[in-house]
């Protein structure tokens, strides 16, 4: 264990209660992260913190996520490390402050879920297009498929939104902000038949995709019929609407899309909001590259 000496906790925690006048459930918080980070530097034999580098606070970080740390308790160990070297650096015991540059994991990006394109076929032909509701669900899911929306978006579609003529469907996103997007030709058919063959049948209503009589199908029931789809196709991948979403964008930049295009087509205000895509593709394109070249 690192001594007092070379890791002065308590000192640290007075100069929190007097200078910074901390509440005591805060002080106690911080205490108990530091003694942990104190503990992980002990096992790595780092006895002298200004031998402590940036990596040993993210493995730090890391080891507390897989021991099952949430992301609010992971940002406040974080917070408490870089209060204690902040305070290493005022008292002039070090010379640098490493923490300044690390974010808090609340900032950290988990890469989306998605779907391959071969799993994307199979539940888009898990619906057996010989009844209505197989129908209107084939349509359904071509449609999220195609256009990347929302699931609050396509439940609140009208079918005046969709105009098949041009293949472009017209959608109110968040704030209700308007924006226009591509259907495709296998979407605008499932579409023209779900319209022709099931819509037509049903109680006059505005939604596209009817549920009750006046009403649209819920958001919790699209949830549910994507997760039987799912089963029926043997997919085991944990899915929701914003599956379909993710695996849109990712499909689009796998096979060469601009960024900027797939940001209005997701309707995006930040394109740092799309940039999360762009990893996941990275991890395709290497996989190509390593597949291909012939000095991968």
């Amino acid at each position: 264990m690192v001594d007092a000496n070379g890791f002065p906790l308590e000192e640290f925690i007075g100069y929190l209660t007097v200078e910074k006048g901390l509440a005591g459930n805060t002080l106690e918080a911080y205490q108990q992260d530091l003694r942990q980070y104190r503990e992980f530097l002990a096992r790595k034999k780092i006895a002298d913190l200004a031998r402590v580098k940036r990596d040993d606070i993210v493995q730090f970080l890391l080891r507390e996520k897989d021991r099952g740390l949430q992301t609010p308790s992971l940002a406040r160990r974080l917070v408490a490390v870089k209060l204690f070297h902040r305070f290493l650096v005022k008292e002039g015991r070090l010379r640098e402050d490493i923490t300044s540059v690390l974010e808090s994991p609340r900032l950290w990006k988990k890469l989306p879920e998605f779907l391959t394109m071969i799993e994307m076929e199979k539940i888009l032909k898990a619906p057996k297009p010989t009844s209505a509701i197989g129908i209107r669900d084939r349509a359904l899911l071509e449609l999220l498929y195609a256009t990347g929306t929302r699931v609050s978006e396509v439940t609140g579609l009208q079918t005046e939104d969709v105009n098949l003529e041009s293949g472009f469907l017209k959608c109110r996103g968040k704030g209700g902000k308007e924006r226009i997007v591509p259907l495709g030709r296998p979407a605008a058919q499932a579409v023209r038949t779900y319209l022709a063959k099931v819509r037509s049948k049903l109680p006059v209503s505005g939604f596209l995709f009817a549920g009750r009589p006046g009403k649209s199908l819920t958001r919790q029931r699209v949830w549910q019929l994507i997760r039987q789809y799912a089963r029926a196709a043997g997919i085991r991948k944990k899915i929701t609407p914003h599956t379909f979403r993710h695996s849109f964008a990712t499909h689009l930049l796998e096979r060469g899309a601009d960024l900027r295009i797939v940001q209005e087509l997701l309707g995006h205000a930040d394109i740092s909001t799309t940039q999360i895509y762009t990893h996941v593709s990275r991890d395709h394109l290497k996989s190509v590259h390593a597949r291909f070249h012939p000095r991968p």
